[in-house]
């Protein structure tokens, strides 16, 4: 039994040094210029570096100290967190799952469209509010560097080999 809490604490202690750069990633996010997008992450990174630390740090002094109720909160702690990423892994699935693009003559891209994609999704982005938030986010980042190209036909922007992230930041 003493072996089995030395490897928990040991694996918990392992799970503590991980979650410190992951609260450095939400504080790095929150020192960035002012990005919509980077915005978004800051907070939501920050609390679950967080809640891995306490979480890795009760298993840990549980574990090495031999204190049945903080293994007990331990594991029930470490259920919920697994619960709540595996919910979140349905959600995203669930909301993207139809979402595929489509081949278009004459073009070297997929075309993609908001109907192929869920319900919930549609009414998020459809709103003009949301839309000009995710709009004025992809614009300002890099992620979308090689439009900032000037096309001088439309041809030539149809036969580029662009993602769909690109045609989103054109339409």
């Amino acid at each position: 039994m003493a072996l089995s809490n030395n490897v928990i604490g040991a694996i918990n202690f392992v799970a503590m040094l991980l979650s410190i750069p992951v609260i450095g990633a939400g504080i790095w996010l929150a020192t960035e210029p002012d990005n919509s997008c980077v915005k978004i992450l800051q907070w939501p990174v920050i609390i679950l570096g967080m809640l891995i630390l306490k979480v890795a740090l009760a298993g840990f002094v549980g574990g090495f100290w031999r204190i049945p109720w903080l293994l007990i909160f331990y594991l029930i702690a470490m259920l919920i967190l697994i619960i709540l990423l595996a919910c979140l892994t349905v959600f995203i699935y669930m909301v993207t799952v139809r979402g595929s693009g489509h081949l278009v003559p004459s073009r070297a891209y997929l075309e993609y469209r908001l109907d192929d994609f869920s319900g919930w999704l549609r009414r998020r982005v459809h709103s003009s509010y949301k839309w000009d938030r995710i709009r004025g986010c992809l614009s300002s980042s890099n992620t979308c560097a090689e439009l900032n190209q000037s096309y001088h036909m439309a041809q030539d922007f149809f036969n580029a080999h662009i993602s769909p992230l690109q045609v989103i930041k054109v339409i």
